[in-house]
């Protein structure tokens, strides 16, 4: 890592770095901040995804595959001081490493493969945290992409970013989509649409989920409004067997996407 250690919290690299966590600058200037060494990682995996790498000396030791990664690619690599990374960092504990990365989503229509067989729709989902679960969660169930409708939280959110863990950067991503334009498209594919949702008539235990199917999450609170669950071909529960009111949203969206890649696999 060449030059000393960066220390001022002025300095216009951390000042263009630091303002990259508003979204209004996000989309200004096409950027996002990945934190932590997984999401670094993972970046790095796609080229011309990771535009610029920040690092503390003790993340340069434990991490000095990442950022011997990112030097060997010529991508400025700087090091900096715990006070500058806890300047960037938007956690508690920084973990030492954080990227600076292009935006990675794509249009709908390149989102989805030619014959897709699993989605998940990201319906009025405000918590950064669980759409970043449910984005990690629909990447290990084999999903062909996820749409963030337009008005779901920013995918490129830092809470967002470090609870896909990764995922963000492994499967198509398509964000803004207004949801009944998200809906035509994913019929036209050949996908069954379903929402999830706790007044749903129909559970889990009674639908066929061997075919291609999209799946609509909502809000964690309030579920998904009356126009949307009017947009689906079914709307499906979780059945519960025990005394539990309900399940929290990620959780509810992991049971939906594994039953929906089981029923595929073993039909």
């Amino acid at each position: 890592m060449a030059g000393s250690e960066l220390t001022n919290l002025r300095s216009p690299r951390v000042k263009a770095a630091r303002r990259l966590t508003k979204r209004a600058f996000r989309e200004q200037d096409r950027k996002f901040l990945a934190e932590g060494p997984q999401a670094v990682r993972e970046a790095l995996r796609l080229d011309g995804v990771t535009l610029e790498l920040f690092a503390t000396a003790e993340a340069e030791q434990r991490h000095s595959e990442i950022v011997g990664e990112a030097a060997a690619r010529g991508l400025p690599v700087h090091r900096v001081s715990g006070e500058v990374m806890a300047e960037l960092s938007q956690t508690v504990t920084p973990q030492g490493l954080l990227a600076v990365c292009g935006l990675v989503h794509v249009p709908l229509e390149e989102a989805l493969p030619a014959e897709p067989r699993l989605v998940a729709v990201l319906a009025h989902v405000r918590d950064p945290g669980n759409a970043g679960t449910v984005l990690r969660t629909a990447d290990a169930a084999g999903a062909d992409a996820v749409v963030f409708t337009d008005a779901s939280v920013d995918p490129y959110n830092g809470k967002c970013v470090r609870a896909s863990a990764g995922s963000l950067f492994h499967l198509p991503v398509a964000i803004g989509v207004p949801v009944s334009e998200a809906v035509r498209h994913l019929r036209r594919q050949g996908l069954r649409v379903l929402a999830a949702d706790g007044a749903g008539k129909h559970t889990l235990d009674d639908v066929d989920l061997s075919g291609p199917t999209a799946w609509i999450f909502g809000n964690e609170a309030w579920g998904l409004p009356e126009e949307v669950l009017a947009e689906a071909d079914d709307v499906v529960r979780v059945p519960i067997y025990g005394q539990a009111e309900s399940l929290n949203l990620a959780t509810a969206a992991a049971v939906c996407l594994y039953s929906s890649a089981r029923a595929r696999r073993h039909p």
